[in-house]
């Protein structure tokens, strides 16, 4: 079966950094496309940075963190980071890791096949 374990999260004061990792099992991870999100108290989850499979796109980041936060992969390892710097209060929450992204047309989102459990991530000022 598909699995996804997510690592790094943590307590970090605002303009900190932390990494996020991912480690994936149970698909092809080369041809994935993979994807961090998160979701804070009374939010609704959000797609912060996805990344395609192996030659079949760049990545993406969401507004929000662009130029701060850069997903990347390794495919001998299985695994998808999200290096997060110049944190932000605003960034508090709780981050998912998601595989085999796939867009969905009624929703007009890539949402994930598989979802990690989650990992929380505070920021304090």
């Amino acid at each position: 079966q598909v699995q996804l374990a997510e690592s790094g999260g943590g307590l970090v004061q605002a303009g900190g950094s932390l990494t996020l990792s991912c480690i994936v099992s149970g698909i092809i991870f080369s041809s994935a496309a993979m994807g961090w999100y998160r979701q804070a108290p009374g939010k609704q989850r959000e797609l912060v940075a996805s990344i395609p499979g192996v030659g079949l796109g760049l990545p993406h980041h969401a507004d929000s963190v662009k130029g701060r936060f850069t997903i990347s992969r390794d495919n001998a390892k299985n695994t998808v980071y999200l290096q997060m710097t110049s944190l932000k209060v605003e960034d508090t929450a709780e981050y998912y890791c998601g595989a085999d992204l796939g867009w969905v047309p009624e929703l007009k989102k890539l949402v994930p096949h598989h979802w990690g459990q989650g990992i929380q991530v505070t920021v304090s000022s």
